[in-house]
């Protein structure tokens, strides 16, 4: 009888603590193989921010192999890449109205597709082409060093992804 009391108590204990667990190591971004990164600048009076998560290389082959040729991709890890503007913007000479977006795209061998998104919070790979609020066509840049980490950074004349042996430059105004 004392030893079911122990034991359905210890039951209890373990059924109230372990999604709590589980919440605190979630919780903790830092500690995933691909690390939050933020990029933050202005182009002109317009604040832009880029929230990522920065995956490494680790002697991977990326583009076209890791990341595919052709298929959307959520330009970082985990959650969503998110990018936002404090004013209206042009990007490649196209509108786009101020706000926070997700930042897809659609590598190419040649070209590359990128993708601004009315839908943000949610996890990568839960992308949804009905949200689309702008798509672009920008050419990539084969870049004169290695890049270990994806990282954005914010620049004069726009925004400039850099990883593995790629620049992705796309101009803003």
């Amino acid at each position: 009888m004392k030893t079911s009391f122990y034991l359905r108590h210890l039951f209890l204990t373990i059924l109230v603590l372990s999604p709590l667990l589980m919440l605190a190591q979630n919780g903790n971004r830092s500690n995933r193989p691909s690390p939050p990164a933020t990029a933050s600048g202005k182009i002109g009076e317009t604040l832009v921010t880029i929230d990522y998560s920065s995956p490494a290389v680790k002697n991977r082959k990326i583009w076209g192999e890791l990341v595919p040729f052709g298929r959307v991709w959520r330009a970082g890890a985990n959650e969503a890449t998110t990018i936002e503007f404090s004013q209206d913007v042009l990007i490649e000479g196209r509108h786009l109205a101020k706000g926070k977006y997700s930042l897809y795209t659609i590598p190419g061998e040649t070209n590359w597709i990128v993708i601004f998104n009315k839908a943000t919070g949610q996890w990568g790979t839960e992308y949804d082409e009905r949200q689309d609020a702008l798509r672009v066509t920008v050419k990539p840049r084969k870049s004169n060093k290695m890049h270990e980490q994806l990282t954005y950074y914010v620049v004069r004349n726009g925004i400039l992804m850099r990883w593995e042996n790629l620049e992705l430059p796309v101009k803003i105004k």
